[in-house]
């Protein structure tokens, strides 16, 4: 896996709230969002559209903790719980943002990384294909626990063979969302025969 990436991002407190004040900001190439979550109450602020885009160009800024280094306010730690993108723009239009609190488990959506996928014995020995069913899945942890993505090694998956949620193996404090059951049911990936078969599938899968 590549290198874990730490997100640091600088904003102001918004004084004028409202669509007219969000408009404004916009043009001026900023980004309304709001932070709430634990004890304080929420807080309006104003993201510069530019900082966002480059920390976005990584999937992971979705999913792991951000430092949010607020004017006057100090840093908060915080995740991304909502975005709203414009219509046709590549522009962001609005951010909700999560505190994280001491001692409090999250729970946030993050990527597979899927490892020995060449070379997996169904691949490689009986010339199938790997259909991916799901590329991220909702985890519970506690901050410090928080993985970038989660590793699914396809090493010994044969032809015909399926991997669920309840078969991934996780880091050391965390834990998929959802009963036994509904780990057991979902599916992950499967190989499956190349051609049509494949694509049959994979459809009679969704």
């Amino acid at each position: 896996m590549s290198q874990k990436h730490s997100y640091e991002i600088n904003a102001t407190v918004r004084e004028e709230q409202g669509k007219g004040a969000s408009r404004r900001l916009r043009r001026d190439g900023l980004v309304p969002a709001i932070v709430y979550g634990g004890k304080e109450e929420p807080l309006a602020i104003a993201i510069k559209q530019d900082e966002l885009a480059k920390n976005a160009k990584h999937d992971s800024f979705f999913s792991q903790i951000i430092n949010l280094k607020i004017e006057g306010k100090g840093d908060v730690e915080v995740i991304v719980r909502d975005v709203q993108h414009h219509v046709y723009k590549p522009l962001f239009m609005h951010f909700d943002f999560q505190r994280i609190v001491k001692g409090q488990e999250i729970t946030t959506t993050v990527p597979f990384n899927f490892v020995n996928e060449e070379t997996a014995h169904g691949v490689k020995m009986q010339g199938g294909i790997v259909s991916k069913l799901l590329t991220n899945a909702n985890i519970i942890c506690a901050p410090k626990d928080l993985p970038e993505a989660i590793d699914v090694d396809l090493a010994a998956l044969e032809l015909g063979q399926t991997l669920h949620l309840s078969d991934i193996k996780l880091p050391k404090g965390v834990r998929f969302a959802g009963d036994t059951s509904q780990l057991e049911q979902t599916a992950v990936v499967h190989i499956v025969h190349s051609g049509s078969g494949a694509e049959e599938t994979t459809e009679a899968s969704e």
